[in-house]
């Protein structure tokens, strides 16, 4: 079975190679071994309960429990911008009008924003392209709701993602070249490094001072303003099916849109319900409805796919599947249902 689960200590190997696969503009799963093994601490930290507010973090690891492969991660920044500012750029509109000379423009803005901050931010999402089949993205994704749903009293009330900028078919950043680099003097790979690092002083230093004038920059960089990434698109659309919407904030490196909720209209939270476990042998005529199953540990958390639907406050589990999940019979688990296909 393929679940995802609270990272350990001795993951830190697994996700290193795991890093390598991913390419420019994913800012929080890095290939440095320091910084992967201080995000797991942070992440053991946060579920025990000693991390402070500004630094309280969780990540997961997706493992294929049949050969132990880690496959992809994903994490949860508690509340964001409390130690050091959370940047984005404002989408925003301004009007110039002349009655005498008888003109009247409306233009977009960028205007830098905090308007995120004290948000729980849902990110490092990467799924390795040798898993990447029917489902498994879903699940990696979802996960984090379900933990989420779980719990809420873990987590503030508003929820984003940021999501990674559109990339032309050279691997560069058209916002980056038209804004960023003339200020801060350095290749998007650098900055998005030490950005990632908690290294964002530099940021306030030498960001832009006034509103960016989308209409004064080259065309390709006005396109690129609030477009994912080819890659990540799969993951926007999973966002917005949960609830997750575009509110005209964007990323300040690569303009990638920031998607944004309140985390009480997560489909997950509104929807998945807690069940008994019964452990069995599934046969042809079961449900064919797929759901998402999790424990309910805080510090053992596992997530898993398979069939079937909450009957009588029970679900079914094969012994196989439980042992995968860790619980046992009577034990509670977190069931997230597919919704029935319309006919």
């Amino acid at each position: 079975m393929i679940v995802v689960r609270c990272t350990q200590p001795g993951d830190v190997d697994a996700l290193l190679a795991l890093a390598q696969e991913t390419g420019p503009g994913l800012t929080t799963f890095k290939p440095d071994r320091a910084a992967l093994a201080a995000r797991v601490e942070r992440a053991r930290r946060t579920l025990d309960g000693s991390a402070a507010p500004f630094e309280a973090g969780y990540f997961f690891v997706m493992e294929d429990t049949a050969t132990g492969d880690v496959a992809g991660v994903c994490g949860i920044e508690t509340e964001v911008g409390l130690e050091q500012p959370f940047y984005n750029y404002r989408v925003s509109t301004v009007v110039h009008a002349s009655k005498d000379m008888g003109v009247w423009t409306r233009m977009a803005l960028l205007n830098m924003s905090h308007d995120l901050t004290g948000y729980a931010e849902v990110c490092s999402l990467f799924l390795s392209p040798r898993y990447r089949t029917a489902g498994v993205g879903g699940l990696l994704s979802r996960s984090r709701f379900m933990f989420i749903a779980q719990f809420t009293e873990r987590f503030p009330q508003r929820l984003c993602a940021e999501l990674r900028g559109h990339f032309d078919e050279n691997g560069e950043s058209p916002f980056w070249n038209a804004v960023g680099s003339h200020f801060y003097q350095i290749d998007f790979n650098e900055a998005d490094y030490l950005s990632s690092h908690g290294k964002k002083s530099f940021v306030a230093e030498l960001m832009p001072r006034y509103p960016v004038y989308l209409d004064l920059l080259p065309d390709a960089a006005q396109r690129a303003v609030g477009v994912t990434h080819k890659d990540t698109a799969p993951a926007r659309k999973m966002l917005e099916a949960e609830g997750l919407r575009y509110e005209n904030h964007v990323d300040i490196f690569d303009a990638g849109p920031v998607l944004e909720c309140h985390i009480g209209d997560l489909r997950t939270v509104r929807e998945s319900v807690l069940a008994s476990v019964r452990i069995g042998t599934r046969s042809d005529t079961d449900s064919d409805v797929k759901s998402l199953v999790s424990n309910t540990l805080l510090d053992d958390f596992r997530c898993g796919a398979t069939v079937g639907v909450v009957q009588g406050g029970t679900f079914l589990l094969t012994a196989d599947e439980a042992g995968a999940l860790r619980v046992k019979e009577g034990d509670a688990v977190r069931v997230l249902s597919s919704p029935s296909r319309p006919r």
